[in-house]
Order: structure tokens, then C-alpha cells, then sequence
């Protein structure tokens, strides 16, 4: 198996490969034709440099072409044990994803007890114990912060996950949930089904019903049409629901911006953001914990009881 798109890249680098080995063995012999017998002296070369240094005919070391001769020797070994040659396998079965494969097991051997041992405790009880919050903090630094930030206040795109704002649910259930199997956010385009006009009319009631200024005439010409196509995910009340990760639309948190131009994109291009599944990665056990310290990112003085 290559992972190269072509197997004529596999081959292509063999063939190099091979003919740089074979090469060099050559330019090693080549090299090692000149011999003198004992007491016999080295030929002056017509090499001169500055008028008195001069180029003697002298046969290569032999401690030197002892270790060429083993770099090649170790290159060949290489080659057959490891897959260097890409399209020709190797001796011992040898894979990068068996290696890491192994290396975490071991450590889940190693440290799966440390883990294993908060499972039976209910998340909001992870989330006040001290040592589980502490390793739930590492792996949320190892794993979440590249998308949540390292305050886990989120970014354009990825939620807060400090205050009581939930997509999905802030349940002990729901947080565990949504880290083990992931979210999948889908928004629709409605850019070609509304035409622009429709568009903004829809994108000023949004404002209007989040409290904001906005334009009165075409908020009310967009009301008709939230609530015959947006209320279906949104509520006609434009409140959210969580069942389908549908935001609510009446508070003053956005998760892309609440600008009236970043409503209008939104609404004619659509979203569509995923939250990966972390279960198979982590493991029940990592996930438990994980789930005990992001609530008490947004439960801090329950947390801390």
C-alpha cells in the first residue's frame, strides 16, 4: 500500500533509490584500484597549488572504506526491513500505523487505570474533583483548544464553551454526547430559492427579534417568510432548538457574527460546521472526564462546590 496517488511514484523512487546504491558501490571500486606494496611510495599527482603543494596518488583509507562499505551495508538492510523502497514492502511487516497503533496501547495500558477510575462518577461530580478537572484540562489543552480556543471561549465558528449558551444541550448528557459522537451543523442555502432582496428582508427581522436596530419595512416583509421556512428549525418564535442544533435567534450570541451582512451570508450561502467524534480517539474512560471539565467551564460555581 502507497501513499502516493500514482504507483509510478513508488517505482520511480525505488528505481533512484536502487541506482543511487548501485552507483555508489561503483564509484567505491572505482576508487580502490590504486595499491602500494610495503615500502613502496605514493606517485606525485601534477597537481600543485601556490608552487609547493602538491597531490600525492595515495590508495583511500581502509578505516574510511570500512565505513562506506557499512553505510551502504546498512542502507541495503534498511531497505529490505523498513519500507524506504515504498512499492516492495518490507521484511518485518513494518507499517508507521502499526508502530502508533502499538505505542497507544501501551499507553492506554499504562494509564487507562487513571481514567477508568471516574467513570462510575456522575460528570458533575467529575467536574469538582480536582484531579479529574486537572487531566480533563490537559486533554481539553492537547485536543479542543485548536477550535475552542485556549480559554474555550471559541472563535468565529466554534462555540463558547464557557457560558450557557448551548447549540445542543449544556447537559451533563448532552456535553458527553456531543464529544463522543461529534455534531454535524447544517444550515441551508437560501440565496437562490429567496433572490437577494428576500434575503435582507428575512436577514432584518433576524436583527429585529435579537432587539437590535433595524429596518422596519423589510423586517416585516421578512416575518411571512421566517415563519413559513426558518420557524421549521429556528421555532416561529425564532428561540432555537437544540434537537437539531438549530441556534436561537432572539439573544445577542452569534456563532458566525450577528452583523446584518454576516446574517445575509449565512442565510444565502448556509453553514455547515462539524464537530468531530472523539470516542473512538479518546475512549470512554477520556471522554468522561473530558465532558466533567468542560462543564465546569460554563458551571464554575456549581463546579466548585
Amino acid at each position: 500500500m502507497t501513499d502516493f496517488y500514482s504507483g509510478f511514484w513508488g517505482i520511480y523512487i525505488a528505481i533512484i533509490v536502487i541506482a543511487s546504491l548501485i552507483g555508489l558501490a561503483y564509484l567505491l571500486k572505482s576508487q580502490m584500484v590504486i595499491k602500494l606494496k610495503k615500502g613502496e611510495s605514493a606517485d606525485v599527482l601534477h597537481h600543485t597549488w601556490d608552487g609547493d603543494l602538491q597531490e600525492y596518488n595515495n590508495p583511500l583509507p581502509g578505516w574510511w572504506v570500512g565505513l562506506f562499505v557499512l553505510t551502504i551495508a546498512f542502507a541495503v538492510g534498511y531497505l529490505a526491513l523498513y519500507p524506504g523502497l515504498v512499492v516492495f514492502g518490507n521484511a518485518i511487516g513494518w507499517t508507521s500505523t502499526k508502530q502508533y497503533a502499538t505505542e497507544v496501547k501501551r499507553a492506554d495500558d499504562k494509564y487507562a487505570q487513571l481514567y477508568a477510575k471516574f467513570m462510575p462518577m456522575p460528570v458533575p461530580e467529575v467536574a469538582r474533583n480536582a484531579e479529574a478537572n486537572g487531566m480533563g484540562k490537559r486533554l481539553f489543552g492537547t485536543y479542543c483548544i485548536q477550535c475552542h480556543g485556549v480559554n474555550a471561549q471559541g472563535a468565529k465558528g466554534f462555540p463558547n464553551l464557557t457560558d450557557n449558551d448551548w447549540l445542543y444541550g449544556g447537559t451533563p448528557e448532552k456535553i458527553e454526547q456531543t464529544i463522543q459522537n461529534g455534531r454535524h451543523g447544517q444550515m441551508p442555502a437560501f440565496g437562490a430559492a429567496f433572490g437577494e432582496e428576500k434575503v435582507r428582508d428575512v436577514a432584518n427581522y433576524v436583527i429585529k427579534i435579537s432587539g437590535r436596530p433595524h429596518n422596519e419595512l423589510r423586517a416585516a416583509r421578512g416575518e411571512a417568510t421566517f415563519k413559513q421556512v426558518c420557524a421549521a428549525c429556528h421555532t416561529p418564535a425564532g428561540t432555537g432548538n437544540q434537537d437539531v442544533g438549530a441556534p436561537n435567534l432572539t439573544d445577542k450570541i452569534w456563532l458566525y457574527g450577528g452583523s446584518e451582512a454576516t446574517i445575509v451570508e449565512t442565510i444565502t450561502n448556509g453553514r455547515n460546521n462539524v464537530m468531530p467524534a472523539w470516542k473512538d480517539f479518546l475512549g470512554d474512560a477520556k471522554v468522561h472526564v473530558l465532558a466533567g471539565y468542560v462543564y465546569s467551564l460554563s458551571h464554575g460555581n456549581e463546579a466548585a462546590k
